[in-house]
């Protein structure tokens, strides 16, 4: 079975971005020798600051999608472990 992960990598300018694997030590590898085209090619190096394992692929797309909507505050609380405050960035949504 295959894994896949969905990770977040904090850029030079401190902005955050999010993206979907299933090799994800090469492709941050990717993402800071600047092979990966795009957001964060202007913004290197980048950091890995959360990544979540999953062994379907459509769930870690799903998730990836989710979390890009995400505000910065709920994706700090998500790097941070911090779920309490999550749920509760979640319901001031509503």
């Amino acid at each position: 079975m295959k894994d896949y992960f969905v990770y977040i990598l904090k850029c030079a300018d401190g902005s955050y971005y999010t993206g979907v694997t299933s090799i994800l030590e090469q492709r941050i590898n990717q993402h800071n020798s600047g092979l990966i085209k795009g957001y964060t090619s202007f913004r290197l190096p980048v950091r890995l600051v959360y990544s979540n394992r999953f062994t379907n692929t459509t769930d870690a797309i799903t998730a990836e999608k989710q979390i890009k909507g995400w505000s910065r505050a709920k994706k700090q609380a998500l790097i941070n472990g911090d779920f309490d405050k999550l749920v509760q960035l979640a319901k001031s949504k509503n």
